[in-house]
């Protein structure tokens, strides 16, 4: 070979950063959430996880959290606990239940809503296209409700989870994951199963036409691209995935309450309030909420997990949960 000619194998095809790149040879360069951290009994918050396989073959897990107290509480073995199952933010192609972040969140929610925690790995594009995440995480419901019976693969869920006080949460892409979820139960129903609310934090929400303050965001073609990396079949920011405004589904959710949270900087700060608008405007009779977290950005409580403002927001999905 000529010395002179250049090896383009490593040229970038995709350049997502921060969040990834993605180089001509089919390599994908995960540039953030690829830390992990193992199951543990945290001693701050007292609360104990576990891992557990669901799908080897396509590598679909959850990690599980519970209050150590309930374990070890031989004289209740029959308590019963709110279900707070989670799905992980990260444009669909970054981050796991894994991370620190979204372990130390986990810890924090499980402890102060004295509840059970379900953590859904599922898998992530651009090797997995949307809506493979969608999909993974049904599959991670029906693993779930097969617990009802109290003979179901986990324990804890046998023991202690209450079923008729079930939590779907999410942030940015996870959030769009539980509420794509909520349709579903709506429409196909999980035996067993009563989901009582869902907890959308800055969910990632968008369509064509551009709303509120999002015309003057320079960002507004970059979620576009985004969206159609993640998911190259889809039929563009219109799709129903991804923009609930042409979903005729929406009124089906199968939940009684809504919290959105959004942030004052987030670009995707109007399509949270707009889901509000639509959900009210639908045929759904639940109750909505929206919370907005001055003078900060998208999921900013990951990056600043303990400032004030990530606590009160920390806070805010607890007091959903316990309905205080």
């Amino acid at each position: 070979m000529d010395s002179s000619s250049t090896d383009n194998t490593e040229e970038v095809a995709y350049d997502l950063s921060p969040i990834m790149k993605v180089y001509k040879n089919g390599r994908v360069q995960r540039l953030a959430g690829e830390e992990v951290v193992p199951p543990s009994l945290d001693p701050t918050t007292n609360v104990e996880s576990k891992d557990f396989v669901i799908s080897k073959e396509e590598d679909i897990s959850v990690r599980l959290f519970i209050p150590k107290t309930v374990v070890d509480d031989s004289s209740n073995q029959s308590q019963k606990l709110p279900l707070f199952v989670y799905f992980h933010g990260g444009a669909f192609c970054i981050e796991t239940p894994f991370s620190p972040n979204y372990h130390n969140y986990l810890n924090n929610v499980v402890s102060k809503a004295n509840a059970i925690g379900v953590s859904v790995h599922y898998r992530r594009a651009p090797e997995h296209p949307v809506p493979i995440a969608h999909e993974d995480s049904w599959l991670v419901l029906k693993w779930v409700a097969s617990h009802v019976s109290r003979n179901g693969p986990d324990g804890w869920l046998n023991k202690h989870a209450d079923f008729d006080k079930v939590f779907f949460a999410g942030d940015s892409a996870g959030a769009n994951i539980a509420h794509y979820l909520a349709i579903r139960v709506g429409l196909e129903g999980l035996p067993g199963l009563k989901v009582e609310g869902i907890a959308l934090v800055h969910p990632y929400f968008w369509g064509v036409e551009r709303i509120g303050s999002e015309s003057g965001r320079e960002f507004a073609a970059k979620v576009d691209e985004l969206w159609r990396f993640s998911s190259p079949t889809t039929s563009g920011s219109d799709d129903p995935l991804i923009n609930p405004d042409k979903d005729p589904n929406l009124g089906k959710l199968g939940c009684e309450r809504v919290l959105v949270c959004v942030a004052e900087k987030d670009i995707l700060k109007d399509r949270g309030w707009y889901y509000k608008e639509l959900l009210e405007k639908s045929e759904w009779n639940g109750v909505v909420d929206v919370i907005e977290t001055k003078e900060e950005d998208h999921v900013f409580h990951m990056f600043k997990p303990t400032c004030e403002e990530a606590l009160v927001l920390l806070n805010n999905v607890v007091s959903f949960i316990k309905k205080d």
